[in-house]
């Protein structure tokens, strides 16, 4: 997998595809964050990634799978995309930090177009209205929360409580004071201290977190 850009989004997707035991190769143009990153990533170079053929010379256009994590240099972000694309590259994920960089990204080819400050933004708003312990969203209208139990709820099982037909939610694992998260059943029954974990549809999931 090809990185490009070792900003603190970059550097974080970087070591952690290492840490899952992918081939990263990591680029940078600034030779100070090279050097940076060089006794933390195995292969890390200095290129000018809207150059074609310095793209060609580091074999970036061996790779499967390319991040361009490029934020702030909307320039740069897009022609380094526009030169992967070019390569044939089969799987490109670019970062954006504005809806026009993002349209723009796609435009010239990018195959993902990722918003990470948005997503933590909205993220953390959620986590501060109290209700919600964790928060994920999988696509524009479905998201799987962490949260409690609603009071109406408490001392029933799951099947009694009947939260999916009232909340149109689905319950898809329980944590008992004590213990460790497990899939949730029928049967499982809801305690005043315990901790599931939600999924459904943005509206319903809001509504059913509002309840608790």
């Amino acid at each position: 997998m090809l990185v490009v850009g070792l900003g603190r989004f970059g550097s974080a997707v970087a070591e952690s595809l290492v840490a899952m035991d992918f081939d990263v190769l990591a680029v940078d143009f600034d030779m100070a964050r090279v050097q940076q990153y060089s006794g933390v990533l195995p292969h890390v170079v200095q290129c000018d990634t809207t150059d074609p053929r310095a793209l060609q010379q580091i074999g970036a256009a061996e790779v499967t799978t390319a991040v361009v994590c490029i934020g702030s240099d909307v320039e740069s972000s897009v022609l380094t995309t526009s030169c992967l694309v070019d390569l044939g590259i089969d799987n490109i994920w670019a970062k954006a930090i504005t809806a026009p960089h993002g349209r723009i990204l796609e435009r010239v080819g990018a195959h993902h177009v990722v918003f990470p400050e948005a997503a933590m933004g909205e993220r953390v708003a959620h986590l501060l209205s109290g209700r919600m312990l964790e928060y994920v969203q999988i696509d524009d209208d479905f998201v799987i929360v962490e949260t409690g139990v609603p009071a109406a709820a408490v001392g029933k099982s799951l099947g009694e409580a009947q939260l999916r037909a009232t909340y149109g939610v689905t319950v898809v694992a329980i944590k008992h004071a004590g213990a460790a998260f497990t899939y949730a059943t029928a049967e499982s029954k809801l305690g005043a201290t315990d901790l599931i974990v939600v999924a459904g549809h943005r509206p319903d999931v809001e509504r059913f977190a509002g309840s608790v």
